[in-house]
Protein backbone atom coordinates (compact mmCIF):
# COMPACT_ATOMS: atom_id res chain seq x y z
CA UNK A 1 0.00 0.00 0.00
CA UNK A 2 2.57 2.46 0.72
CA UNK A 3 4.41 1.89 -2.76
CA UNK A 4 1.32 2.67 -4.26
CA UNK A 5 1.01 6.04 -2.80
CA UNK A 6 4.28 6.91 -3.22
CA UNK A 7 3.66 6.18 -7.24
CA UNK A 8 0.23 7.95 -6.76
CA UNK A 9 2.17 11.20 -5.98
CA UNK A 10 5.15 10.34 -8.19
CA UNK A 11 2.36 10.27 -11.10
CA UNK A 12 0.53 13.48 -9.82
CA UNK A 13 3.56 15.32 -9.25
CA UNK A 14 4.78 14.63 -12.80
CA UNK A 15 1.49 15.61 -13.74
CA UNK A 16 1.73 18.94 -12.91
CA UNK A 17 5.08 19.28 -14.25
CA UNK A 18 3.80 18.34 -18.04
CA UNK A 19 0.73 21.07 -17.22
CA UNK A 20 2.82 23.61 -16.42
CA UNK A 21 5.30 23.07 -19.26
CA UNK A 22 2.27 22.76 -21.42
CA UNK A 23 0.65 26.11 -20.77
CA UNK A 24 3.96 27.57 -21.67
CA UNK A 25 4.28 26.46 -24.95
CA UNK A 26 0.86 28.14 -25.43
CA UNK A 27 1.76 30.96 -24.11
CA UNK A 28 4.71 31.32 -26.47
CA UNK A 29 3.01 30.28 -29.71
CA UNK A 30 1.02 33.25 -29.26
CA UNK A 31 4.33 35.29 -29.00
CA UNK A 32 2.71 37.56 -26.34
CA UNK A 33 0.38 39.15 -28.45
CA UNK A 34 -3.27 39.70 -27.80
CA UNK A 35 -5.48 38.48 -30.73
CA UNK A 36 -8.38 40.88 -32.21
CA UNK A 37 -11.15 39.13 -34.31
CA UNK A 38 -13.78 40.72 -36.00
CA UNK A 39 -15.14 43.38 -38.27
CA UNK A 40 -13.74 46.85 -39.53
CA UNK A 41 -15.79 49.68 -38.36
CA UNK A 42 -13.13 52.47 -39.13
CA UNK A 43 -10.01 53.00 -40.79
CA UNK A 44 -7.34 56.14 -39.91
CA UNK A 45 -4.12 57.02 -40.78
CA UNK A 46 -2.77 55.60 -36.80
CA UNK A 47 -5.33 53.27 -36.07
CA UNK A 48 -8.26 50.55 -36.79
CA UNK A 49 -11.27 49.98 -34.73
CA UNK A 50 -13.04 46.47 -35.06
CA UNK A 51 -16.14 45.46 -33.80
CA UNK A 52 -15.37 42.24 -32.22
CA UNK A 53 -17.24 38.72 -32.61
CA UNK A 54 -18.49 39.34 -29.32
CA UNK A 55 -19.60 43.01 -30.08
CA UNK A 56 -17.42 44.96 -28.47
CA UNK A 57 -15.16 47.90 -29.91
CA UNK A 58 -11.47 48.31 -29.87
CA UNK A 59 -9.23 50.53 -31.35
CA UNK A 60 -5.81 49.38 -32.09
CA UNK A 61 -3.15 51.36 -33.21
CA UNK A 62 -1.04 50.50 -36.59
CA UNK A 63 2.64 51.69 -36.75
CA UNK A 64 5.18 51.28 -39.34
CA UNK A 65 6.44 48.31 -38.68
CA UNK A 66 2.32 46.53 -39.24
CA UNK A 67 2.15 44.27 -42.02
CA UNK A 68 -0.96 42.97 -43.43
CA UNK A 69 -1.88 40.45 -45.76
CA UNK A 70 -4.55 38.82 -47.51
CA UNK A 71 -4.87 35.25 -48.24
CA UNK A 72 -1.45 34.83 -47.11
CA UNK A 73 -0.23 37.90 -49.56
CA UNK A 74 0.99 41.07 -48.52
CA UNK A 75 -0.92 43.98 -48.81
CA UNK A 76 -0.63 47.55 -47.79
CA UNK A 77 -2.51 49.62 -45.25
CA UNK A 78 -4.81 51.41 -47.97
CA UNK A 79 -6.47 47.89 -49.16
CA UNK A 80 -8.26 47.40 -45.35
CA UNK A 81 -11.74 49.01 -46.09
CA UNK A 82 -14.77 49.09 -43.56
CA UNK A 83 -16.55 45.95 -43.12
CA UNK A 84 -13.67 43.64 -43.97
CA UNK A 85 -13.39 40.74 -41.65
CA UNK A 86 -9.46 40.67 -39.31
CA UNK A 87 -7.83 39.06 -37.24
CA UNK A 88 -5.36 41.62 -35.63
CA UNK A 89 -2.04 40.48 -34.00
CA UNK A 90 -1.36 43.28 -31.49
CA UNK A 91 1.17 43.71 -28.48
CA UNK A 92 -0.67 44.89 -25.78
CA UNK A 93 1.96 48.73 -24.55
CA UNK A 94 0.27 49.82 -21.08
CA UNK A 95 -3.76 50.37 -21.93
CA UNK A 96 -2.94 50.21 -26.05
CA UNK A 97 -3.16 47.77 -28.47
CA UNK A 98 -0.39 48.36 -31.47
CA UNK A 99 -0.87 45.97 -34.12
CA UNK A 100 1.70 43.35 -35.21
CA UNK A 101 0.08 42.12 -38.18
CA UNK A 102 -3.57 42.31 -39.71
CA UNK A 103 -5.10 39.45 -41.28
CA UNK A 104 -7.52 40.04 -43.91
CA UNK A 105 -10.53 38.01 -44.68
CA UNK A 106 -13.77 37.77 -46.68
CA UNK A 107 -15.51 41.12 -46.49
CA UNK A 108 -19.01 40.65 -44.30
CA UNK A 109 -22.28 40.40 -46.12
CA UNK A 110 -24.61 43.69 -46.90
CA UNK A 111 -27.92 42.81 -45.32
Amino acid sequence: MERTLVNTRNMNIIRCVLFLALMQVLALAHGGLEHVRGTVAKVSDQSVTITTTTGKTVEVLLDAQTTYSHADKPIQKSDLKVGDRVVIHAAEKGTTLTAHTVEVGLSAKKP
